[in-house]
């Protein structure tokens, strides 16, 4: 069974397009939960408006299922409550984007 930590691990190698960086750097992952038979992850975009998250959203289901073959059920749920913010961001992700590496 593949732990949480190895789910964000997956989760780290689909970027999005827009901003060229990690979903994970990026916040937009707000949680993970795992069964035998199930991975449930809940996530945002930065906007509702979000153009490309219909990709994300199939990218990261791509990427758990490479990572959880055995897993039958894979579920990808956009929430929007509570809406994204920059401090959702990693150090390195608000650096990256000049907003240096502490909380904006």
């Amino acid at each position: 069974m593949l732990s949480e930590s190895e789910v964000y691990d997956a989760l780290r190698g689909v970027e999005d397009p827009e901003a060229g960086m990690s979903i994970v750097d990026l916040g937009l992952v707000y949680g993970v939960d795992v069964t035998p038979t199930r991975i449930h992850v809940r996530m945002t975009m930065t906007s509702p408006a979000c153009p490309v998250a219909p990709y994300i959203v199939e990218e990261s289901v791509a990427a758990i299922r490479t990572a959880a073959p055995g897993v039958p059920d894979v579920d990808v749920e956009l929430v929007w409550d509570p809406p994204w913010t920059p401090e959702r961001m990693s150090a390195a992700a608000r650096e990256r984007f000049g907003w240096g590496g502490e909380s904006v």
